[in-house]
C-alpha cells in the first residue's frame, strides 16, 4: 500500500515536470507567432508558480506525516507493554491516518510490540513460577539436609565414579572431613577403612539395585574404637539415552558399639559361668571317683572326701542361686515387695547372719549404727541380702585378726550405710571392675574362693531395685569401704 502511494506521488511530479517543459517549449518555439510571446510568458510563469505551489504543498504534507509518525513513535515508547496489549485488545489504541505514508509500517511495529508484550508476560510468568519452584526445592533440600544432619547415624553418598558427593553431619564428624563440591574426593582416598571402601565399590560394580550390610571397626582419635553396621544401597538413574543405570551408592553407618559390648559381656558371662560351674563339679566328680575306686580305706578318709564334696556342692548351689537371682533382677521379673523398713534393723539382722563367719576367722566385727530412725522403702529380703553380701565379702578378704566395721547415718535426704574392712584393698583398676559379673582380683583368687557374683548382685539390688547407689573406695594394703546410699522414706528419732 505504501508503495502504491509513493508511485502516485511520483506520477504527479512527472506530470508537473512535463507541463513545465511544454510551457517552456511553447515560449521559446521560434516558429510560433511573435505576437503571442507576452501571453506565452504569462502562461509559463503561471505554470511555474503552480508547479512550485504543488511541490511546496507536497513537501509540507510529507513533513506533517513524518511529525505525526514521530509523535506516534513517542506514544508507543511511553506505553507499557501491558497497557499496549490492553489498548490493542480493547480497540482504544490510536491509529495513524489512512493517508499517512508510515501507517502500514507502524501498524506492523505495533503488532510486533503487542506480540512482544504478550511473550514477555508469558516469560515473566514462567520465570516467576520457576523461581517459586526453585525456592520450594531449595527449602525442601535444606529441610532434608537438616533432617539428615539431625540423624545420629552417619550417612554418605558417592557418585558412579566412587567420589563422595554428600555426607551428613555425623559422617563428617566420624571421618573428620568436609564436602567440597568443586573438588570431590574418592572414597578410597578419604576413608582408611578397607571394609567400608570394599562394600561401596562392590555395591557400585554390581550395576543393580542391591543392598549390602557389613560390620566394621573405626578407630577414634579421642577415644576407643567404635563398631558400626554399614548398610550400602545402589542408587538408580538414567543415562543420556534413557537407559537405567547405577548412578551412585548411599551408605548408612549405625553405631553398634553398645550392642557389641553386650554380646562380648554375654560371651564372657557364659564363659565365666561355665568355668565357675566346672570347678566345683570337677572337685565333686574327682572325689566321687576316689570313693568309687575304694581309695577311702577308713572312715576318716571317707568323711574327709564327703566333706569336700559337700563344700563343692554348697558352692555350686550358691553359684546357681546367685545366677538365678541376678538374672531375675536384671530381667525385671523378680517380685519386689517394698515396704517402709528400718535400715538399722535390717543391718542388725545381717550382722547376726555373718557373725559366725567373722568369729571363725577371728575378725572383729564392729557395729556403729545411727541413733536415728533411718526409714527406707525397701524389699526386706533383698536389701538384707545385699548387706550380707557386702559383709561376707569384707570378711572374706580380711586377714585373721583384722576388723570389719558396719556403720549407718543420715546424709541430707539419704540413708547411708558403709562396710569398711582392713583387708588387702583394691587397685584403681580393680575398683572399676569389681562390680562386673565373675570378676575377681587375680592375686586373691586362691586366698578367698567365691562365685564372683556377690558384689554384682548387691549392686543390682541397691541401684536397679531400690534406686540407690553403691560405690567403693580403696587403697592397696589398707582396706576398702563400700558405701550404700538409699532414698530416705521417713525420719524419726529413736
Amino acid at each position: 500500500m505504501l508503495f502504491g502511494k509513493q508511485v502516485q506521488h511520483y506520477e504527479v511530479k512527472l506530470l508537473l515536470a512535463i507541463t513545465i517543459g511544454l510551457a517552456l517549449a511553447w515560449v521559446i518555439e521560434p516558429s510560433l507567432p511573435a505576437s503571442n510571446l507576452g501571453l506565452r510568458m504569462l502562461l509559463a510563469v503561471g505554470c511555474l508558480a503552480s508547479a512550485g505551489a504543488i511541490f511546496r504543498l507536497d513537501a509540507m504534507r510529507q513533513l506533517g506525516s513524518e511529525k505525526i509518525a514521530q509523535r506516534y513513535i513517542d506514544m508507543l515508547c511511553r506505553l507499557d507493554h501491558h497497557d499496549l496489549a490492553d489498548a490493542d485488545q480493547n480497540g482504544t489504541l490510536p491509529q495513524l491516518p489512512e493517508s499517512n505514508l508510515w501507517r502500514p509500517i507502524f501498524s506492523r511495529i505495533r503488532e510486533c510490540l503487542v506480540e512482544y508484550g504478550t511473550r514477555a508476560d508469558e516469560a515473566e510468568h514462567h520465570w516467576t513460577s520457576a523461581e517459586v519452584r526453585l525456592r520450594r526445592v531449595s527449602n525442601e533440600y535444606s529441610r532434608l539436609n537438616d533432617i539428615a544432619d539431625g540423624l545420629p547415624d552417619a550417612a554418605l553418598a558417592t557418585n558412579q565414579y566412587g567420589e563422595i558427593v554428600w555426607a551428613n553431619h555425623a559422617a563428617c564428624e566420624l571421618f573428620a572431613f568436609t564436602i567440597d563440591e568443586a573438588d570431590p574426593v574418592l572414597a578410597s582416598q578419604r576413608f582408611e577403612c578397607p571394609t567400608l571402601v570394599d562394600a561401596l565399590n562392590d555395591t557400585l560394580k554390581r550395576q543393580s539395585v542391591t543392598h549390602r550390610t557389613c560390620e566394621l571397626e573405626i578407630a577414634s582419635a579421642d577415644g576407643p574404637s567404635r563398631w558400626f553396621r554399614a548398610s550400602c544401597r545402589a542408587l538408580r538413574g538414567e543415562d543420556v539415552e534413557g537407559a537405567a543405570e547405577v548412578t551412585g551408592v548411599v551408605a548408612v553407618l549405625t553405631d553398634i558399639s553398645s550392642e557389641r559390648g553386650i554380646q562380648k559381656r554375654h560371651a564372657e558371662f557364659v564363659s565365666a559361668a561355665s568355668h565357675e560351674m566346672k570347678t566345683p563339679l570337677a572337685g565333686i566328680r574327682a572325689y566321687v571317683e576316689l570313693l568309687l575306686d575304694g581309695e577311702a580305706e577308713d572312715d576318716e578318709t571317707r568323711e574327709e572326701f564327703l566333706s569336700v564334696i559337700d563344700t563343692q556342692a554348697d558352692r555350686l548351689q550358691r553359684l546357681i542361686e546367685n545366677l538365678l537371682n541376678l538374672a531375675r533382677i536384671e530381667a525385671g521379673v523378680e517380685k519386689v515387695d517394698k515396704q517402709n523398713q528400718s535400715l538399722n534393723e535390717l543391718l542388725e539382722n545381717a550382722h547376726s547372719v555373718v557373725q559366725p563367719s567373722s568369729d571363725q576367722k577371728d575378725i572383729k566385727l564392729v557395729v556403729d549404727l545411727s541413733p536415728m530412725y533411718l526409714g527406707v522403702l525397701a524389699d526386706r529380703d533383698m536389701l538384707m541380702q545385699s548387706a550380707i553380701n557386702l559383709l561376707s565379702n569384707a570378711i572374706k578378704y580380711t586377714e585373721p585378726g583384722g576388723k570389719v566395721t558396719l556403720r549407718s547415718r543420715m546424709e541430707e535426704n539419704a540413708a547411708v550405710f558403709e562396710v569398711e574392712d582392713t583387708g588387702v584393698g583394691l587397685s584403681d583398676e580393680d575398683c572399676e571392675k569389681v562390680f562386673d559379673k565373675f570378676y575377681r582380683v587375680k592375686k586373691d583368687q586362691k586366698m578367698a574362693p567365691g562365685t564372683g557374683l556377690g558384689l554384682p548382685l548387691a549392686k543390682h539390688i541397691v541401684e536397679d531395685v531400690h534406686g540407690g547407689s553403691l560405690t567403693v573406695s580403696s587403697r592397696l594394703g589398707t582396706g576398702s569401704v563400700f558405701r550404700v546410699s538409699l532414698p530416705s522414706h521417713s525420719r524419726m528419732q529413736c
